[in-house]
């Protein structure tokens, strides 16, 4: 009879028995993982959000085990949860593709922490919820997460604590008044995160926010009707600016006062949003980010079409490298913008997707401004083997922001491999691995469009494999990238098992970045060892973070 007890050892485990004498999780594909500690997956949520599910679990369940950790976390250390939020929130560049998570994270700690949370949640509010989108989206959360009832019709308010009351009045005091009404006049009333109308009016009658110069109070009492037009016009030029724009009536008016005051495009009444020549005047005036964030709008309408003199001096904008840099667009921007143009869908928050057919010429301009927002990143000088997770589960999380899909898990990671091989050159190699590995497709000058065409081998997972495989080649890498969702479980050893070989024989200095691709509550990485870096999500700062830690 074979002895059971010589089964267990420290050089090779299968990946489906937990290692001896470690503290180790199972995760959905019956595999051996560490489990993340309670902070590090407070961070995956807050960066990647539940959207898109995974292959082993759907995006309502993760969505309440996230919500879990989340509550755990703030009954912990609930300040400490506020000072994560706001770090995420202000850095730049952004780490998190987009802000629901963050501000569904400082309102679940404004309604369910202890005093010390709520007044970390008021020091935070303003740098945190800056325009009337995130107001709208916190004060939804909140409400729902507190159990406030819905706004009146009649104008009643939920009862609200001082605190709450102090946080919701700083979004109109603090800071320049004229930065504040530039701010409120660009959206005065937006949809909660439920579908409820959320006027600012409606926040001051909740908050009763107090002036704290007369501007300032000009403008609250402008915004409530307590201060009349000509009044807050002689105290603000941005509301005798938007005065102006509301009064137009005609798309030539609409012209002629982008023209004379360079009022933004927020500032002008819907009826005349939709006239192609009223985008046309604006494409010279609005920033850059604005503009890439209206082109469905204004592919829609006409301004944007096949020969049309718009589009030129759109195409023009968006493949200028130093203007894509002063205005800080970032390789995912690009991407991100990317995809919901060839999408050939606008999606509203509340609403249903518009359709607009995409121009071709206007595709190409962001797959060159894409490529151009790369300019700046100098490569690390170390040489840095990328292993992509090709195996099937790769294809069942669909990583998606604000309601666009961006693809499979999959193809994100090797969008992220390919922007990688432009920054590293000949210091980068590729491979895919299942349950074997296998060639990768990624070049330094792989397309986007190629790559969305890419299909993974589909088989088991086994991430001991990038190690286990560098160690048979001999071949001595500064650092190991690893692209994942983190289902391993085929491999006859643990990856931390094979890395320990690796470093043994080979490179014992190797270190080891896995980037998360889904919020799940588990890593294959061990979290006491100080040369391996864990990360969640896809961030502007993503290639500088990996060739600074291997570096």
């Amino acid at each position: 009879m074979r002895d059971a007890l010589a089964r267990i050892s420290a050089l090779a485990t299968p990946q489906r028995r937990p290692l001896a004498g470690r503290d180790q999780v199972r995760n959905a594909a019956e595999g051996y993982v560490f489990g993340k500690d309670l902070w590090t997956q407070v961070e995956d949520f807050l960066i990647l959000g539940t959207t898109g599910g995974t292959y082993y679990v759907g995006a309502e369940q993760l969505t309440m085990a996230n919500v879990d950790v989340l509550d755990r976390a703030i009954a912990a250390d609930g300040p400490r949860v506020v000072a994560l939020v706001t770090e995420i929130s202000v850095a730049q560049p952004a780490r998190a593709p987009k802000p629901r998570p963050c501000l569904f994270a400082l309102a679940a700690a404004a309604a369910k922490g202890d005093p010390l949370t709520v007044q970390a949640v008021k020091a935070a509010f303003t740098r945190v919820v800056r325009t009337t989108d995130q107001l709208a989206m916190f004060f939804g959360y909140w409400k729902n997460i507190a159990g406030k009832p819905a706004l009146g019709k009649s104008g009643s308010s939920p009862v609200t604590g001082r605190a709450m009351r102090t946080a919701l009045s700083s979004w109109f005091t603090a800071g320049d008044a004229h930065d504040v009404a530039f701010r409120a006049l660009k959206a005065r009333q937006r949809a909660t995160p439920q579908g409820e109308a959320m006027a600012l009016r409606d926040i001051i009658r909740i908050a009763h926010p107090a002036g704290r110069t007369p501007e300032h109070a000009a403008l609250i009492g402008w915004l409530v009707g307590r201060v009349g037009d000509d009044q807050a016009r002689a105290a603000l030029p941005e509301v005798d600016n938007f005065l102006a724009a509301q009064a137009v009536t005609s798309a030539a008016q609409a012209v002629q006062v982008i023209r004379d005051r360079r009022v933004p495009w927020e500032f002008l009444p819907s009826s005349v949003l939709g006239e192609p020549e009223v985008w046309s005047e604006l494409i010279d005036t609005i920033g850059l980010t604005a503009l890439i964030r209206n082109l469905a709008r204004m592919t829609r309408i006409g301004t944007i079409a096949p020969f049309a003199e718009a589009t030129s001096r759109i195409t023009a904008r968006l493949t200028d490298g130093g203007a894509l840099a002063r205005a800080r667009v970032h390789p995912m921007d690009a991407y991100l913008a990317l995809k919901v143009y060839q999408s050939g869908q606008a999606r509203h928050q509340g609403a249903r997707p518009t359709e607009f057919t995409p121009v071709p010429a206007v595709v190409d301009a962001l797959e060159t401004a894409h490529e151009l927002s790369f300019g700046n990143v100098a490569p690390s000088g170390r040489r840095i083997l990328v292993a992509v997770d090709s195996s099937g589960s790769m294809t069942g999380h669909q990583v998606a922001a604000n309601g666009t899909r961006l693809g499979s898990a999959y193809e994100v990671a090797n969008t992220v491999a390919v922007m990688l091989a432009r920054i590293e050159g000949a210091g980068l190699h590729v491979i895919d691995v299942d349950t074997s590995v296998h060639r990768s497709r990624v070049t330094p000058r792989a397309s986007l469009r190629a790559i969305a065409g890419w299909r993974p081998s589909g088989g088991g997972t086994d991430l001991s494999l990038p190690f286990t495989w560098a160690l048979q080649q001999r071949l001595s890498v500064d650092g190991i990238l690893v692209l994942t969702d983190n289902e391993t479980w085929a491999g006859r050893q643990h990856p931390v098992q094979a890395l320990q070989a690796y470093r043994q024989t080979v490179n014992p200095a190797v270190r080891v970045v896995v980037v998360s691709l889904t919020p799940v509550g588990y890593s294959i990485t061990d979290h006491a060892d100080a040369g391996v870096l864990a990360v969640a999500g896809l961030d502007a700062s993503l290639p500088k973070l990996i060739s600074g830690f291997i570096r």
